[in-house]
């Protein structure tokens, strides 16, 4: 197929000479060429009916309409009354009426005019639709590339890519023959907003150039990371029984009005961004099947832009195997200052242990063995402990091979934090307990002294 001659895009097509045949005897000082145009468009699919526009100066009397290269008009129309000018109907198109055409028109002063542009008209639906495919996929970072395959089990020699609503030119490229079909590659990107929308793509026969086959499938190409991401959350959170009812909600600046919700699958950018109006997902009665990472997107109504991706939200469906036991070493009630182990404990064979805070938002601590022999239990070290670490503690025990999939949670370990001694307060201490402490009690110690100095509270945070 290397050796065939190339067939003339749409481009060039549209970019030929002016003037045909008599064009060249027209005069200095004829009419101007009148524009031309299609309605519904220059692609019609085989059957349907159409009109070739003309339109001239107002003082036409009559227009010619031609057809590839022939000097003879095809046909002839008066001028409208009101805007002078002239439809060319065609009841139904088909491979006999695609092909290039050209108006002109006649006024008593000045004559005939030039020749029009030349306006192609292309018949489709005379083959069998390819397929159109994209790698790695229909969702794309922004600054990323995308390949976009158009391939037919019939032999086309030239395939077209267009994009719907885009103004230039379709793309063109020559078949090559893959696995016993002829397809063709074409490559998208850098990617931006712009290129986000939705494509076909068809062939020809370099024998008969102005009759293409049926439209592919429509293939959505999705832009991400145009705007700043949105956070997303669930309520009532993150670890659920199974059979609670869970909703995520995607958060995002104001003038956003669209939503979509993606789980991750693997490593793989999602396939598909299905867009909503409403930034809530109610999940319903939720299963194991809805265990797994999440995020979300905003984006703008009828776009095909939108933010980056939100960080991934884990949801973990709680109930699955038997619950652990938690305990604390070396007990329950801690100095402050001092740290404590709490061990969760699976009697069944689990390798990936967590530990949640009552009321604390951060995601639970994941712990995960790397033997996976008896005894089954994970040490989470906590420390040094002050009042903030107070509270209830659960743990949950898993299965590495299904990480969003939880045991029952073990009973509630109450961790209680002694108040601070004043011999607490040694540098060695406040040193281990971080640069937050020491500033605390630096200011408490300018405030007491403070109260007993002539000064002003304000002369004491001064020094």
């Amino acid at each position: 197929m290397g050796d065939r001659a190339r067939t003339p895009t749409l481009t060039a097509l549209l970019c030929l000479g002016l003037c045909w045949g008599p064009c060249d005897q027209v005069q200095a000082g004829a009419a101007p060429k009148p524009s031309i145009w299609a309605d519904p468009g220059p692609m019609v699919s085989r059957g349907s009916p159409m009109t070739i526009w003309c339109q001239g100066s107002l003082q036409a009397d009559v227009y010619h309409l031609y057809k590839d290269r022939v000097s003879k008009p095809l046909d002839t129309e008066a001028p409208q009354n009101s805007s002078k000018k002239a439809g060319f109907s065609i009841e139904s198109m088909s491979t006999h009426t695609a092909g290039l055409y050209q108006c002109a028109y006649h006024s008593r002063r000045k004559g005939w005019s030039e020749r029009s542009d030349p306006l192609l008209l292309v018949v489709t639906g005379v083959y069998p639709a390819p397929s159109l495919s994209a790698h790695p996929g229909h969702v794309v970072t922004s600054g990323g590339n995308v390949s976009l395959s158009c391939s037919s089990e019939v032999t086309g020699d030239t395939f077209y890519l267009l994009k719907e609503g885009g103004a230039g030119p379709p793309r063109q490229m020559q078949s090559r023959t893959f696995r016993g079909r002829w397809q063709a590659v074409f490559s998208v990107g850098p990617m931006n907003a712009s290129h986000g929308g939705t494509y076909r793509c068809y062939y020809n026969s370099s024998s008969y150039p102005h009759t293409w086959s049926y439209p592919s499938n429509p293939l959505p190409l999705e832009v991400t990371g145009v705007y700043r991401e949105p956070s997303l959350s669930a309520q009532p959170g993150s670890l659920v029984f199974s059979g609670d009812n869970l909703t995520l909600q995607c958060r995002s600046g104001a003038g956003f009005d669209r939503f979509a919700l993606t789980k991750d699958e693997g490593l793989t950018s999602p396939q598909h961004l299905h867009g909503q109006h409403s930034p809530y997902f109610p999940l319903g009665h939720v299963s194991h099947t809805h265990g797994g990472q999440y995020r979300c997107y905003s984006g703008h109504n009828l776009s095909h832009a939108w933010s980056a991706p939100s960080d991934p939200l884990d949801i973990l469906i709680v109930g699955m195997y038997e619950k652990p036991s938690i305990s604390a070493q070396p007990g329950p009630s801690v100095s402050w200052g001092e740290k404590v182990t709490l061990q969760c404990r699976s009697e069944i064979s689990l390798d990936s242990f967590h530990l949640s805070k009552e009321g604390s938002p951060a995601a639970p601590q994941l712990l995960r063995l790397q033997d996976a022999a008896a005894p089954f239990q994970a040490s989470f070290t906590i420390g040094p402990v002050t009042s903030n670490h107070e509270g209830n503690y659960t743990c949950y025990s898993s299965d590495s091979t299904f990480p969003y999939l939880l045991s029952l949670p073990s009973d509630t370990l109450e961790l209680l934090v002694s108040a601070p001694r004043p011999q607490d307060y040694t540098v060695e201490n406040l040193i281990r307990m971080g640069g937050a402490a020491l500033i605390l009690v630096v200011l408490g110690i300018l405030l007491f002294q403070a109260r007993d100095s002539p000064g002003s509270l304000e002369d004491a945070a001064r020094r």
